[in-house]
């Protein structure tokens, strides 16, 4: 596999160099680490931090922004962010009320911003973290907790973002962005591998005409193997998966995202999400907002995850809200 790339010891900071050389008129690097910085923030609220592995993008760094997070910790390739990045990301990023952390649910990531919690609650900052663990095949429902976390990270954000700008407690804050995760739900499909760059071997393996439901973000195993099928069967079976997790009654509202992992188009996705709404409306579900696009991606893998965050007033309310970056906005309603 081709990769534009100079060399793999310098991809990160090299990232850095040219995404906030690109945004600089929105961003700041965080000094002597791999952090992104929002400018003109927001004082005296809760600030909210995100981060994660590189290689997902623009998922993290670049769902910094107004209305979204204040900064994102970046680590290697598939790599949590070490302490010491969160903890400075994080510094650079308080505004006075207490941190916010909100990414992926694993193990680096966990025990990470776990140490970088504890530094900052030693320093006498108020911290707290909600885990993202929307993948709803990657553990039964009984062991939520274990669940990883894939697309749903951009309704999370979009939400924390909008209740720390409301200028909400941290106590408050959590409540909300809690109550999100329990309405959202996600289940992907992989159709190639990716390919990390200055491996010999892409980060999975997949036969010709072969395709994985519920494989994760770094080509963790899925739930099941099987040929290649037309879009509204692949769907269709993503959907039944949801909502065995999680109730959808006639009336409910919803949001819907079609996440693309890095090389499926936007045809494709647009024919995903047509199957997606009408399986929605015949079962009388009505969906409120609806994207389509690369939002958490795996380096060039093929295939597409469906989240659905089913919406009450409350959290309507700060869906609601206004929120830019140079990936995702919402004109607010």
């Amino acid at each position: 596999m081709k990769e534009i790339v100079n060399h793999i010891d310098y991809i990160i900071p090299e990232v850095m160099e040219g995404f906030i050389g690109a945004h600089s008129r929105y961003y700041d690097k965080v000094e002597d680490v791999n952090g992104i910085l929002l400018k003109n923030r927001r004082k005296e609220k809760v600030s909210l931090v995100i981060g994660g592995g590189s290689g997902h993008e623009p998922m993290f760094g670049g769902f910094v922004g107004k209305g979204l997070a204040d900064a994102a910790a970046c680590g290697n390739i598939f790599a949590s962010p070490d302490p010491n990045t969160i903890y400075q990301t994080a510094m650079a990023a308080h505004a006075g009320k207490g941190i916010l952390f909100v990414y992926g649910n694993y193990a680096g990531d966990n025990l990470n911003f776990d140490m970088a919690e504890e530094m900052l609650q030693d320093e006498g900052i108020k911290t707290a973290t909600v885990r993202v663990w929307d993948d709803c095949v990657s553990a039964p429902k009984d062991r939520i907790e274990d669940r990883r976390g894939i697309a749903g990270d951009v309704f999370m954000v979009k939400i924390a973002g909008a209740a720390c700008d409301a200028g909400l407690s941290l106590e408050k804050v959590v409540k909300v962005v809690e109550k999100a995760r329990e309405n959202l739900r996600s289940i992907g499909i992989a159709t190639s591998p990716g390919q990390i760059p200055g491996n010999e071997k892409p980060t999975f393996e997949l036969g010709e005409n072969e395709i994985e439901f519920g494989m994760g973000l770094h080509g963790e195993a899925g739930i099941k193997r099987t040929i290649m099928q037309p879009a509204d069967i692949l769907v269709e079976t993503l959907y039944e998966n949801i909502k065995q997790d999680i109730t959808l009654n006639k009336g409910d509202e919803v949001c819907v995202l079609i996440n693309g992992l890095g090389s499926t188009t936007l045809i494709e996705m647009s024919i995903v999400y047509r199957r997606v709404k009408q399986l929605l409306e015949a079962d009388g579900i009505s969906v409120y907002d609806a994207d389509i696009n690369n939002y958490c991606t795996s380096m060039g893998m093929g295939g597409f995850s469906i989240s659905i965050l089913k919406l009450d007033s409350e959290l309507k309310k700060y869906y609601n809200a206004p929120c830019f970056c140079p990936y995702y906005a919402k004109e607010g309603k």
